[in-house]
């Protein structure tokens, strides 16, 4: 009789950082989203399960696709989307409709501070998540979504704990899903 043990443990464990925006920004804007949200990975460095960057997604075949993916991986225990500049939510349906694993949605921005000395609609455009994430938002409740919902940027303590604890969430939702019992 073989038996496994419980795993206690997050190596090998990986959560997916997936980004959104739309190909209307042109190949220099979605190379700067890009950048910006290997930058929030990085921040997310040191957390107990592995978070891996994956390219800026622009369409709903690709977000769907991205959902198929991480439902087919037993190393994926969930996903944190970040919605760049303006991704049209309605892009997002068939994916989150496909999606079988935890989601978190981080709703955060790339800079830490704001420079209201010389702000411009330019840089609210380029450097915001506020109209994509606000729209993320509400289509998520509207399909009734599960997902965690974390606000701030990935500097804040808090903020890291909060994606730490949905990370271990994950974990265990994961264990539920391929727990043997014997009662």
């Amino acid at each position: 009789m073989t038996h496994t043990t419980l795993r206690n443990d997050l190596d090998g464990y990986e959560v997916w950082f997936v980004t959104g925006s739309q190909n209307l920004y042109g190949e220099e804007t979605l190379a700067q989203v890009a950048e910006q949200s290997q930058a929030v990975v990085e921040g997310l460095n040191g957390l107990p399960v592995k978070v891996v960057w994956k390219p800026v997604l622009k369409d709903s075949d690709s977000i769907r696709r991205m959902a198929l993916e991480i439902n087919g991986r037993d190393d994926v225990i969930g996903v944190i989307a970040w919605m760049h500049t303006f991704s049209p939510a309605k892009m997002w349906i068939s994916g989150l409709d496909a999606l079988q694993k935890p989601l978190l949605h981080l709703h955060t921005q790339a800079n830490v501070e704001l420079p209201w000395n010389d702000i411009d609609f330019d840089f609210m455009n380029l450097n915001q998540a506020a109209h994509g994430d606000r729209e993320f938002g509400y289509i998520q409740t509207r399909l009734g979504v599960a997902r965690k919902t974390v606000v701030g940027h990935v500097s804040n303590p808090a903020v890291r704990q909060q994606i730490e604890d949905w990370e271990r969430a994950a974990a265990g939702w994961t264990a539920a899903r391929t727990l043997k019992l014997a009662r």
